[in-house]
């Protein structure tokens, strides 16, 4: 792999803000380190030292910067604009060096205003580093990340993995049928955007960092405090260090201290819900056309989503109060617990993650509020509207945020400039506040009402009734379930509609235009309206896998999409017959029991008269005996049992190539006898 070191043969020095550098890898397999060239000479000084920070070379590495020089000039962090003709007379300060933070520096910076962004850990992201995982991004903030900087965009998008073009939506989590499925495809495309993507946050990050450049990041420099005096702010750090600037940006996250110091401490809002997340090295078998789901349960759920590069990340979301704490090794064992009996897709899933790969923390927000700022001090991102990740619009709407402030800044700017008076920067901060308040509100309402949908589904009447759940047996649709279809079937697709595309018409710079890679496949449409299409495009292999079978004596039988190749199933090898003979020597099987053959994509189970019978039963415990000569369809996760004892029983799965996953360690747990 070829990494390019960027360096000028005319300046190989630059100035930096931070006292620290960070490794910054331009790939998923080693870092390396950057040189910027930079000519002009940003000359900061802090009011507690008087002295400037004097250029260093900007190799990006865990290394002091060199000593502060001696200033004689007052005031705060100062820049030498004799260097920097070309830059507004605006300093900004960003509080925070996270997804909203660096994109609105980014933003700023591309407006030509002057901005430093102060942050406690960037290689941290928020604490949990690498193994917080991927992030949604979706069309909206796509398309407000292509009208900052489309180079920028372009590159996040490369280093993403489409979903927006596959089959996504809500499914049952005990049965894994679908409930309901959303058009993300469908809005992007009409209004010439980019459809959604996933992206890992450290990629994301690293990307962001490097177009808005290490001489604007403070890395290691944790704002805890800002004192507003006239037309100026003064950032006060951790260590006691003071920067000065015109108007400070606090993005500094859900526990925000900009926050606190402009309204006051408050308490963020625990959702009732703490969560589990993983990434597991997995395929689907639908992973061509599936991007993501939500499995609902009743005061549960579980999200998975398509990362690309073989992997899947998953949430799962359990309701109980707040600070529970698990063992060493207890949260894989909790999680099977309580998902117990749910869907293939689910336990998959979990068996394929590690242990020390799932992380569990609990989810809060914070209501909606109609007052941003004040003075020169402005919240973005989390810091003012942190809201559940349910609709993945978290940092969507920080980006969306970074966009609208460096817009009205740069409003403000030209104005100055007509009138020949200074830039109103106050006016410009609440005009900010005032595009953005609104549409962030609707969507945070949004994140928590389907949180409450997903963990309020029911699938029949009985569920969570307590002493009225053998009312589950008589399988009586719940009138919620039934009720809330009709509502999303109509609500979903105007939601789905204005949360991707309604602001795509407001932002300036950037064409109407759609991507070829982004283009969706030919059977999208077939697949929305037709379960059973989905179901016939799975590419994977089917095969039964022993259910209930405590002996040890059965093994997996592996099914043939060949429709000339079926398998017979008998007490004895029956070769005469084309296709594959499977013996099974027990009394419940017959010498000629049965016949399993595919045709267009599905399969189909006929009894040959066998003396006990065959039976079909699904993930929901409906089961009856397969009508002899007659060829019976089964799906995935469904149990066939070839006699009435329950003795000779295999659980149908269908699993990408497993002959590649045979060597893994998740392969014994994934082909396991279940039951």
């Amino acid at each position: 792999m070829v990494s390019t070191v960027f360096c000028s043969s005319i300046n190989p020095s630059t100035t930096l803000f931070s006292r620290t550098h960070l490794p910054v890898p331009i790939s998923k397999d080693f870092p390396v380190e950057f040189l910027y060239s930079v000519h002009c000479n940003y000359g900061f000084r802090t009011k507690e030292s008087g002295q400037t920070m004097r250029k260093t070379k900007a190799k990006v590495t865990a290394a002091e910067s060199a000593p502060l020089s001696p200033s004689t000039q007052s005031g705060g962090a100062e820049i030498d604009r004799n260097l920097a003709p070309s830059l507004k007379k605006l300093r900004i300060l960003v509080a925070g060096g996270g997804i909203g933070g660096l994109v609105f520096a980014l933003a700023a910076k591309k407006k030509g205003f002057e901005v430093v962004v102060f942050e406690k850990d960037l290689s941290a992201i928020r604490g949990e580093g690498q193994y917080r995982g991927p992030i949604q991004v979706q069309s909206n903030a796509l398309a407000a990340l292509e009208a900052i900087d489309l180079e920028v965009a372009e590159e996040v998008m490369k280093a993403g993995c489409i979903t927006g073009q596959r089959i996504n939506g809500l499914v049952d989590g005990v049965s894994g049928t679908w409930y309901i499925k959303f058009d993300t495809f469908t809005p992007a495309v009409q209004r010439g955007l980019p459809v959604t993507r996933v992206i890992s946050r450290m990629t994301l990050q690293q990307i962001l960092a490097r177009a808005v450049g290490e001489d604007i990041i403070m890395n290691e420099s944790n704002v805890v405090s800002f004192e507003e005096d006239g037309d100026k702010v003064t950032v006060i750090l951790e260590d006691g260090q003071r920067y000065e600037g015109d108007l400070l940006v606090g993005a500094d996250g859900i526990w925000s201290k900009v926050r606190k110091n402009l309204f006051g401490h408050t308490e963020a809002t625990y959702s009732g819900y703490t969560c589990y997340t993983g990434i597991a090295d997995f395929i689907p078998a639908d992973i061509e056309s599936v991007g993501y789901r939500v499995f609902l349960g009743h005061k549960q759920y579980f999200v998975s989503s398509d990362v690309g590069a073989g992997k899947m990340q998953w949430y799962a979301f359990h309701k109980e109060p707040t600070g529970g704490v698990d063992g060493p090794t207890g949260k894989k064992k909790r999680l099977l617990k309580i998902f117990e009996g749910w869907c293939d897709n689910v336990i998959d899933l979990l068996l394929a993650t590690d242990e020390d790969a799932i992380l569990r923390r609990d989810i809060y927000d914070r209501a909606p509020t109609f007052t941003w700022g004040r003075g020169r001090v402005t919240l973005l991102g989390d810091s003012v509207h942190a809201m559940q990740p349910n609709l993945g619009q978290g940092g969507c709407m920080a980006i969306e945020d970074s966009y609208q402030l460096a817009l009205e800044l740069d409003k403000a700017w030209k104005q100055s400039i007509e009138l020949g008076s200074p830039i109103d920067v106050i006016s410009s901060l609440r005009s900010y506040e005032k595009a953005r308040r609104i549409r962030v509100a609707v969507i945070h309402g949004l994140a928590r009402m389907a949180a409450i949908m997903a963990s309020t589904y029911k699938a029949y009447l009985g569920v969570g009734l307590g002493p009225l759940s053998f009312l589950t047996k008589f399988r009586i649709p719940h009138p919620g379930r039934v009720g809330g279809r009709v509502f999303i079937d109509i609500a979903m697709p105007l939601m789905m509609s204005w949360v991707l595309g309604g602001n795509g018409s407001k932002l300036e710079g950037r064409s109407l235009c759609c991507r070829l890679t982004d283009k969706a496949n030919d059977q999208l449409k077939t697949w929305f309206e037709d379960d059973d299409a989905l179901e016939r495009a799975l590419d994977g292999e089917w095969c039964l896998l022993p259910h209930g079978d405590a002996s040890g004596a059965l093994s997996p039988i592996f099914l043939s999409r060949d429709e000339n190749q079926p398998c017979i199933i008998g007490c004895i090898s029956n070769t005469e017959f084309p296709g594959t003979s499977i013996a099974i020597p027990s009394p419940q099987v017959s010498r000629m029991h049965a016949r399993i053959g595919c045709k267009d994509g599905a399969f189909f189970l006929t009894d040959l008269r066998s003396e006990h019978g065959t039976w079909i039963a699904d993930n929901e415990g409906k089961r009856y005996r397969v009508p002899p000569n007659f060829p019976a369809r089964f799906h995935p996760s469904d149990i066939i049992e070839f006699g009435s004892d329950k003795k000779v029983a295999f659980r149908v799965k269908v699993m990408n190539i497993p002959q590649k996953i045979a060597g893994k360690k998740e392969a014994s747990e994934i082909l396991r006898p279940v039951g």
